[in-house]
Formats: C-alpha cells, sequence, structure tokens
C-alpha cells in the first residue's frame, strides 16, 4: 500500500480536487489518502471525508508537524507526501512503485504549474534535475516508511523550507529518484502576489535561509510579503 499524506488548512476550495483527481490519477494499486489537518476553521475536514480520506486533526500546526502526524498513522510501506493544491501524474503508483523496484528508497517527481508563463514554464524545467537546490514539496516525495524512520521524518522546528531540509537526510539513506511525470500544481501564490515578485520572494527566504537566518524572521517575512499567506 502507498499512503498519501496530505497537510492542509482551509483548503476548502482545493482538497476535493485532490483528492478525486488523485484517486483517479492512481494506477490501479492500493492507496490510502490521509489529510492530515492543522484544526482548519473551513470546511477542509467533512469535504475530506465526503471523498473517502482519512482526514485527522493534528495538536500541532505546520506541515512538517502535520506530514509527521500523518506518517504515524498511515498503514503502508511507502509513504507518499502530496500538497493541498497538487495533483501528480497519471499512474504516479505505477512509477513509485517501480523505482522502489529499481532500488530507489525515495524521490519525486517534476514540476508544471496550472498556469501557461514562460517564466512559470523555465523554473519547471530546472526540477528535472537532481539537485537539492531546486528540489521542493510541490514536486511531492515518496519515501519508503523506513527511511523516513531513519531520516528521522520532518523537522518539526520548521515551518518553512521543511520539505528541502529532509532530502539531505533522506538521501544519506538510500538512492534518490527524479521521476519524468510531472506534479500540475496550483498557480495561485505566483497570480495573486505577482509572478516575478513571488520568485523573488521565494529566492529571498531560500538565501536568508542558507545563510543562517532564523525561523521566526522567515516566517515574519513570509507573512509580511505574501498574499493570503497560510503559514
Amino acid at each position: 500500500m502507498i499512503s498519501i499524506i496530505i497537510p492542509t488548512y482551509n483548503e476548502a476550495d482545493q482538497i476535493e480536487q485532490t483528492i478525486l483527481k488523485t484517486h483517479a490519477s492512481n494506477g490501479g494499486h492500493q492507496i490510502e489518502i490521509i489529510v492530515a489537518d492543522g484544526n482548519s476553521t473551513d470546511k477542509t475536514v467533512p469535504t475530506a471525508l465526503r471523498c473517502n480520506a482519512i482526514a485527522i486533526i493534528c495538536d500541532k500546526k505546520g506541515r512538517a508537524a502535520q506530514m509527521n502526524k500523518g506518517a504515524s498513522v498511515a498503514k503502508g510501506d511507502l509513504l507518499y507526501f502530496l500538497h493541498a493544491d497538487s495533483i501528480p501524474p497519471n499512474n504516479f503508483t505505477g512509477s513509485i512503485l517501480n523505482a522502489v523496484k529499481n532500488n530507489f528508497s525515495s524521490g519525486c517527481f517534476r514540476l508544471s504549474f496550472d498556469h501557461a508563463h514562460w517564466f512559470l514554464k523555465a523554473n519547471c524545467w530546472f526540477t528535472k534535475f537532481n539537485v537539492n537546490a531546486v528540489r521542493f514539496g510541490d514536486q511531492s516525495l515518496f519515501v519508503t516508511k523506513e527511511v523516513f524512520k531513519k531520516a528521522g521524518g520532518f523537522n518539526e522546528c520548521l515551518l518553512l523550507m521543511e520539505d528541502q531540509e529532509i532530502i539531505h537526510r533522506i538521501k544519506k539513506h538510500g538512492r534518490f529518484k527524479v521521476m519524468d511525470g510531472t506534479v500540475t500544481t496550483s498557480a495561485r501564490k505566483y497570480i495573486g502576489n505577482g509572478i516575478y515578485r513571488m520568485q523573488a520572494i521565494f529566492c529571498r527566504i531560500w538565501l536568508l535561509y542558507y545563510l543562517g537566518f532564523s525561523q521566526k524572521y522567515l516566517l515574519n517575512l513570509h507573512k509580511k510579503l505574501i498574499r493570503k499567506n497560510k503559514l
């Protein structure tokens, strides 16, 4: 079984589409979809339940803590972390199982956006390379439960960059594969904040993170600069 873990917070407008399209993209393999919710104030949880997903309310809010909680209740030996506004490629389960069969213990797909802008397409082109610097959660992540546990799971001290930080650790415990299929993610943040402006904000936060700035500083910057911030 592949356990698909989706962290959510007030995603009622997205989660139904994500769950239904994830089921539709499954290549006939056994899966469970776990929505790990950070106490949403909208209808995220009842919507997820109506779409035949498992919904759990997490004591601690934040993607890292929510994804760890989802992993802790997962029944599958393979974990697949997916953002609430992202749709995996057709037969993504078959691609994951084939990668594991070929001795890859973790991996991701390439990225695409649901908005046809040349700059976003150019950004997505770089995601085909197996380079940690361009590895983000929008590409989704599969990892065997064994390797996930060995790596220590997501770092719950991180409210930003948690999806990139874990890549460095899981790669120490096995081979990582960037698969050919593409995850289609919503460009809503780019559209709502301006495509070039949004990219500049992401690059600024990425750089400051690697320069050692605190999570508190990065979080305040994120909240200040990004409209409709959900962190």
